[in-house]
């Protein structure tokens, strides 16, 4: 089995690493190839992944290109985990919108926007090259904004599922709560990518007892301090939101907070930095203890489970995945990407039946879906309008006046990645 990740200089790549290693029974990997432009990175990352495999006892053969159809020639899945304009760009993305007293996050509202903007027809490029090479591969897709990245790949007709770490994060801390292995525990996951809530927790599968009101008496206050929201807004929605729905829920709690401590971008950039040093120490042969600060918490498990079970060689028989709605939420459009449990196998993700979903989520998930129509036809076809759009429809900022000041700062932050511009 060949396996490509575009972007495999990241510093999040030796979580990958470390997964493909410890679960090698269930994705047997032959060749692993890291694909990255930026040569010095990618060197000092694949020595360490070599490193990791042999420290394992792996004998897959790592291979790292700067070459992308090279790369993904042959390969049965290709990983997307790109980042275009790199932290310099997220810095941006996360201080412009401020300046107008909108949330500045890198993949919601304003800074979401301007993300995918950047990011789509890149990774529509990569897509068609991938085709053009090997049309039979799986496209996982890791690149935020999720949602609105794999939607653009399903649209333009490429074999692809979105996958996101928010779920398997909140299974592995919900058995952590509970006292069982996380393979135990099933989650009534449902709404888009980083819009999601978690209405059920069921123990052993997806007909199990729903343990989610115990699991709130007796940890609410323990859920509600992870999420920085209030614990009797837990009790009020009887869910357990995304932490991204802070933004919604706290928007201008967060705006006050943004602008009194330096960026996340600032601090993931000094991480980084101090990471790739750790990367280039030849004795270093396992994933340093700095990488969980990074983020991507069991991305690498969530990739294994969604690759194996996409290519026929098992994994979990339920996932968490970013996929073609087609009826699912009956209030959305055929075409929207949601993100919610499905059976995974080689034809592609399978969502499970999702019961009545409240009007208090489904709202706001309706006009998110809208907010995302409007940003990938502003990434594919560009113009100040259609951006201005977008914002507008988005209920992270909603008023004309921001979006006019949000849409003039989000150009010209960003002229040289937009080909319209």
């Amino acid at each position: 089995m060949k396996l490509t990740v575009v972007g495999g200089g990241s510093t999040y790549t030796p979580e990958l690493i470390d997964g493909f290693a410890r679960l090698r029974d269930t994705l047997p990997v032959e060749e692993l190839v890291l694909v990255d432009p930026a040569a010095e990175r990618l060197e000092l990352v694949g020595g360490l992944a070599r490193r990791i495999f042999a420290k394992q006892g792996h004998d897959g053969r790592i291979v790292t290109t700067s070459d992308l159809d090279a790369g993904v020639d042959g390969a049965d899945a290709v990983l997307l985990q790109l980042r275009v304009g790199g932290q310099a760009a997220r810095q941006q993305d996360e201080t412009w919108p401020l300046e107008c007293g909108c949330v500045g996050q890198e993949t919601t509202g304003a800074g979401g926007l301007a993300k995918a903007l950047r990011t789509v027809p890149v990774v529509l490029d990569i897509a068609e090259r991938v085709r053009r090479t090997n049309p039979h591969a799986w496209i996982i897709d890791f690149t935020n904004p999720v949602g609105i990245v794999t939607r653009a790949l399903l649209q333009a007709g490429h074999k692809a599922v979105g996958l996101c770490n928010v779920a398997i994060g909140f299974q592995r801390k919900f058995a952590g709560l509970l006292g069982v292995t996380p393979a135990d525990v099933h989650l009534d996951h449902v709404g888009l990518n980083h819009l999601t809530w978690e209405t059920g927790v069921r123990l052993g599968g997806p007909e199990g007892e729903d343990v989610l009101p115990k699991l709130l008496t007796g940890h609410g206050d323990t859920i509600a301090a992870d999420l920085h929201l209030p614990r009797p807004l837990l009790d009020r929605l009887g869910v357990v939101p995304s932490y991204y729905l802070r933004y919604f829920y706290a928007h201008d709690e967060v705006v006050r907070e943004l602008g009194t401590k330096p960026s996340r971008a600032a601090e993931v950039a000094a991480m980084e930095r101090e990471l790739l040093q750790m990367y280039g120490d030849p004795a270093l042969d396992e994933k340093p203890e700095l990488l969980a600060k990074r983020g991507g918490a069991y991305y690498s498990e969530a990739a294994v489970d969604l690759a194996a079970g996409l290519l026929g060689g098992g994994g979990s028989p339920y996932q968490v995945v970013n996929t073609l709605n087609r009826g699912t939420l009956p209030f959305l459009p055929g075409d929207a990407v949601i993100e919610v449990q499905a059976a995974v196998g080689p034809n592609g993700p399978t969502p499970l039946a999702v019961p009545a979903v409240d009007p208090l989520f489904a709202g706001l998930m309706a006009q998110v879906t809208a907010y995302e129509d409007l940003a990938l036809a502003a990434a594919l076809r560009g113009g100040r309008d259609r951006v201005f759009k977008a914002l507008l429809a988005h209920p992270l900022v909603g008023q004309y006046a921001y979006a006019e000041g949000l849409t003039d700062r989000l150009i010209a932050h960003n002229r040289e990645h937009l080909a319209w511009a």
